[in-house]
C-alpha cells in the first residue's frame, strides 16, 4: 500500500448548497479567542510519554480495541511514539492493540491517559500489541480477520492538535463507548499536537488527501468489505471532505459502499464545504454534521481564517430541511454537556452525543413531520455500524424530544429494551 503522496486537479461544478448555507456568518471577539488559546495550551501539559509502548504482560478484565492505523507520519525511532509529528513519504500501516479500564473505572466519554509507564490497566488505558502491517495484502488479511457480519468499517480521521497517540487513544475509546463492532480504521495525518503549529497542521491535512483517497479506496475494493462509515473530527473533517471529493473525481462517483459520513465540529470554511459537497457530483453518501454555536476552538479557526464561519460552529438548523433534502443531516450540539471547556469534543466525551454517534445514519428517518432533523437521527435508535443495544446505554433520553422518545420506545422494544426515569436499561 506504499504510494507516493500526489492528488489531482480536475474540479467539477454545482451550486445547490451555496443557497442553503451561503449566508452564514458570524462575527469573533479577541477575549474568547485568548481564553481559549489559553485553554487549548494548558491541555496536555502533564502526560506520559512513550505510551505506545506494549505491556509485557496482556491484561485481564479488561476491554480491548484492535485498530488498523494508516499514517503519512515519519516514522520514530522511539517504540514507545512509533510516529512523530513530521510528514512521512508513504503510508505506513500498524495494528495496534489498546487496552480499556474495566466500565466500573471510568466514565463514558473518558480517555484514562496513563500517569505513568507502564500504566495501570485497570484505571488507565495501555498498549497491548504493535504491528507492523507490510504490505496492502497484509491490510486485506486485517479486514478479513476483523470484519462483523455486516463486513462494516468505520474509518476515523482525527483533528488538529493530535499526536498519534491522542488519536490513537480517542479512537479507542470512541469505539470502545459507541459500542460499534464494525473494523476500526484510524486514518492519523502530521499533526505537531501544538496548538500555535495550527498552520503546519493545516498544510500536513492538505498533504495527505491523497493518502486518504488511497486507503478508502482500498477498503471498498475489498470483498471482506461491504459498509463504509467516515468519522472526521475538526481539521480532519476538512480532510474528509477534500479525499471524499477527489475519490468521486477518480472513480467518476463515490463508490456505493462509502454509505454514511459523519463530520463532528467539522473545520471546514463553509464556503469551501459547499464547493467541495457539490464537486462530489449527485451519489453523495449521506452526512451527518455535528454543530455547536459554542465552540470556543472554531472562533479560534475563524479568527485565523479572516472571519470566515467555520461549518462545525455555525447555526445550520435553519436550514435543516433543505439540507435533509440533499443527504445532510444537522445535530445542534451547543445544549449538551461537556468535559472539554472549548466544546469541541462534544462528539467523544460527551454520553449524548457518544450515544447520537452510534445511531443508523443509512437513510431511515421519521415520517409526519413528528420531530426535527436532529431529532430524527436521536428516535431512529439503530446502529454506527453495530450493535444498537449497546450503544442506548451511553446516554439518557432527555437529549431527545418527547415526541421523538415516543418512538424511541416503540424502536427498541422489540429489542426487549425498557426505558425508566428517562435511562435506558436492559
Amino acid at each position: 500500500m506504499k504510494r507516493s503522496l500526489r492528488h489531482p486537479g480536475r474540479v467539477a461544478h454545482g451550486y445547490r448548497l451555496a443557497a442553503t448555507i451561503a449566508t452564514v456568518r458570524c462575527a469573533c471577539k479577541t477575549g474568547p479567542i485568548l481564553l481559549a488559546l489559553s485553554l487549548i495550551a494548558s491541555g496536555c501539559a502533564n502526560r506520559a510519554q512513550d505510551v505506545l509502548r506494549p505491556l509485557a504482560v496482556a491484561p485481564t478484565g479488561t476491554s480491548r480495541v484492535t485498530m488498523l492505523v494508516a499514517t503519512t507520519r515519519k516514522p520514530s525511532e522511539d517504540p514507545g511514539k512509533l510516529y512523530s509529528g513530521d510528514r512521512g513519504t508513504a503510508i505506513s500501516l500498524n495494528s495496534v492493540d489498546v487496552s480499556i479500564p474495566p466500565d466500573r473505572n471510568r466514565k463514558i466519554g473518558e480517555v484514562q491517559w496513563p500517569s505513568r509507564m507502564p500504566p495501570n490497566p485497570q484505571k488507565e488505558f495501555a498498549v497491548t500489541e504493535v504491528a507492523k502491517v507490510q504490505s496492502e495484502g497484509k491490510a486485506l488479511d486485517w479486514y478479513r480477520r476483523n470484519r462483523n457480519k455486516r463486513h462494516q468499517v468505520i474509518i476515523f480521521v482525527h483533528g488538529f492538535n493530535n499526536t498519534y497517540a491522542d488519536a490513537v487513544f480517542r479512537f479507542a475509546q470512541i469505539v470502545h463507548d459507541s459500542g460499534t463492532d464494525a473494523a476500526p480504521i484510524l486514518f492519523t495525518w502530521p499533526s505537531r499536537g501544538r496548538v500555535f503549529d495550527y498552520l503546519y497542521d493545516k498544510e500536513s491535512a492538505n498533504y495527505s488527501r491523497r493518502a486518504l483517497e488511497d486507503l478508502i479506496l482500498q477498503a471498498v475494493k475489498s470483498p471482506d468489505v461491504d459498509d463504509v462509515t467516515i468519522l472526521a473530527h475538526s481539521m480532519g473533517g476538512w480532510l474528509a471532505a477534500e479525499a471524499l471529493r477527489g475519490v468521486a473525481m477518480r472513480e467518476k462517483s463515490i463508490p456505493a459502499k462509502v454509505k454514511n459520513v459523519i463530520l463532528a465540529s467539522p473545520d471546514i470554511d463553509i464556503d469551501v464545504f459547499r464547493r467541495q459537497f457539490t464537486e462530489m457530483g449527485p451519489r453523495r453518501p449521506h452526512f451527518a454534521i455535528l454543530t455547536s454555536t459554542r465552540d470556543k476552538a472554531l472562533e479560534v479557526s475563524s479568527w485565523l481564517s479572516g472571519g470566515v464561519n467555520r461549518v462545525g460552529g455555525a447555526d445550520l438548523r435553519p436550514y435543516a430541511p433543505v439540507l435533509e433534502d440533499l443527504g445532510v443531516s444537522v445535530i445542534d450540539t451547543s445544549g449538551v454537556t461537556t468535559n472539554d471547556p472549548l466544546g469541541h469534543n462534544a462528539f467523544a466525551d460527551s454520553p449524548e452525543v457518544v450515544r447520537l454517534l452510534g445511531l443508523r445514519l443509512a437513510g431511515q428517518s421519521l415520517d409526519g413531520g413528528k420531530a426535527s432533523a436532529a431529532d430524527q437521527i436521536g428516535a431512529t435508535a439503530a446502529n454506527f455500524a453495530g450493535q444498537a443495544a449497546r450503544l442506548a446505554v451511553a446516554a439518557p433520553v432527555a437529549v431527545i424530544s418527547p415526541e421523538a422518545r415516543e418512538i424511541l420506545k416503540e424502536e427498541l422494544s422489540s429489542d426487549g429494551t425498557t426505558i425508566k426515569n428517562g435511562q435506558i436499561s436492559y
